[in-house]
């Protein structure tokens, strides 16, 4: 018997102008949905494949509650944001520089997240129960989705030129991976 946990509910007021991180159930659900292909990979001959070991590694590396925490970070780095947007803030130049780095530190740790684990689903698949690929695969749809919205908020905080770069090949691995199991 296998239980997974795909749907939390719970109201958050969260900064508008960031999709993915407002909807973190969007995340947790794609992560669950390949950590149920992984579960799926038990069976008897999963076990004596060695498949059963990989799934079991792929379910450990997936903390599907990393991306509800996701939600909350960027909530608190917004908040913080706007009060540097007041010209009567009383933010020092350096508190205002540290409260930018981690509004641009919440997108970009949530893409790299995305990206570790889509690495680790892809590396899975080969093992997975063939019955049940289609939710590995969405889970790096989704999770794929989750990384491009990440971008997107990474980018209103103007990352250094270095860092887009980085960013953006992090994205191309990603869309490599959409594109093989296309």
């Amino acid at each position: 018997k296998v239980i997974v946990e795909v749907i939390v509910t719970a109201e958050v007021e969260v900064p508008s102008q960031v999709i993915i991180l407002k909807n973190p159930k969007h995340n947790k659900i794609g992560g669950a949905a390949a950590q149920m292909s992984a579960a799926y990979t038990k069976r008897k001959k999963d076990v004596e494949s060695g498949a059963a070991g990989k799934a079991d590694e792929l379910i450990q590396s997936i903390n599907v509650e990393q991306y509800l925490q996701a939600a909350d970070d960027d909530a608190e780095a917004y908040a913080n944001l706007q009060k540097t947007w007041k010209k009567d803030s009383g933010i020092t130049p350096e508190e205002k520089k540290q409260i930018e780095d981690r509004a641009l530190h919440v997108p970009v740790n949530l893409l790299e997240h995305c990206h570790s684990n889509i690495m680790n689903i892809k590396t899975f698949l080969p093992h997975c129960n063939p019955n049940i690929t289609s939710d590995a695969k969405v889970g790096i749809h989704l999770l794929a989705g989750s990384a491009r919205s990440a971008y997107q908020t990474a980018m209103v905080n103007s990352p250094p030129e270095e860092e887009k770069m980085r960013l953006q090949q992090l994205l191309k691995e990603i869309r490599d991976v959409e594109d093989e199991i296309l």
